[in-house]
């Protein structure tokens, strides 16, 4: 719902928190934000700490130690206030299964304290903005795919238009068309409210996410926009280059192009060789390393820059040292 107050720094907050069980530290000393209306990935190896994490942000579990805030309001000294501006979609949502779409959300609006007046428009906007007025509204829930029961519980999570939204695995399950429209309805949020989103399919990360968070053993071990991640985790610029030419003469060219290079044959069919030109992230080379080759005489049946993907970053940051991490 509308509200005139001033923006907070960090619509979701978490200072040096830490979670134990027992002998077992799940979450340590973890700090990241989440800015509002961004959309940030929370990404990490299965058992790294992220549902701990997401749990205590939500309120539905206490940390160890540090501080967890949503809109500026600290979650374990002030719980009921700091869930008046945020919505939890746990992993495994539970949901009834006798209760028809409209009925359902109708009650969590209710519940929610939704004004009276509002309840029936606010459950007919969330129904549309979730493609589910003209294919589920009426359906009992336990008919429904595992794509419409996602739906069902973002649709949930947008009824009481919190300023923070925390949907942990939302794409858990799906098929490639339902994963394709839950991530469209993500993107949609942007701008709308904060986001906080874990998921191991990386590529719908990639696609919705304005930067990521990624923990590994319960550590932070990156955060940041993918392309500011790439230059600081991926230190090279990799090349597919397929010619006749010589290693030799590869090597040559290349340099001349770019003395730090690095050049590796990968093997040869029909006469044509494959190369991978390892070029340093900065250099000027990447933009004119074609022009080189082909000024050098080399027979070129293709060049192209490999593609770095968040696949790739998430390797790199879970692959770091903790004497890596506490460098400045």
């Amino acid at each position: 719902m509308a509200d005139a107050s001033p923006l907070p720094e960090a619509a979701v907050a978490a200072e040096r928190l830490t979670k134990r069980y027992g002998s077992l530290t799940a979450v340590e000393d973890l700090t990241f934000s989440v800015a509002p209306g961004e959309i940030v990935g929370f990404l990490g190896p299965n058992g790294a700490g992220k549902s701990s994490t997401m749990r205590i942000l939500a309120g539905t579990m206490a940390g160890t130690s540090g501080r967890a805030a949503i809109w500026g309001v600290s979650v374990a000294l002030e719980p009921a206030e700091a869930k008046r501006h945020m919505a939890y979609m746990p992993e495994n949502n539970p949901l009834p299964e006798d209760l028809k779409v409209e009925e359902y959300l109708t009650l969590r609006a209710r519940l929610k304290d939704v004004p009276a007046d509002r309840v029936a428009a606010r459950v007919a906007k969330v129904m549309e903005d979730c493609d589910l007025a003209r294919r589920a509204a009426r359906q009992l829930i336990g008919q429904l795919s595992k794509g419409f029961r996602q739906r069902v519980g973002i649709a949930d999570a947008l009824l009481a238009e919190p300023k923070v939204v925390i949907l942990d695995e939302p794409t858990i399950g799906l098929d490639p068309h339902q994963i394709v429209g839950i991530r469209d309805l993500i993107r949609s949020l942007r701008g709308k409210m904060a986001v906080l989103i874990s998921s191991h399919i990386l590529h719908e990360v990639e696609q919705v996410c304005d930067k990521v968070v990624i923990i590994n053993r319960g550590r932070l071990v990156a955060q940041g926009r993918p392309a500011d991640l790439r230059r600081e985790l991926i230190p090279t610029a990799n090349f597919s280059v397929v010619t006749r030419a010589t290693l030799a003469d590869v090597t040559r060219a290349t340099l001349a192009a770019e003395p730090a290079a690095l050049i590796e044959a990968l093997g040869e069919t029909e006469g044509w060789t494959r190369y991978r030109l390892a070029l340093p992230a900065a250099s000027p080379a990447r933009e004119t390393l074609a022009t080189a080759l082909i000024a050098a005489g080399l027979p070129l049946r293709e060049i192209a820059e490999e593609r770095i993907g968040l696949e790739d970053i998430f390797i790199a940051a879970t692959r770091r040292s903790p004497a890596e991490l506490r460098r400045p």
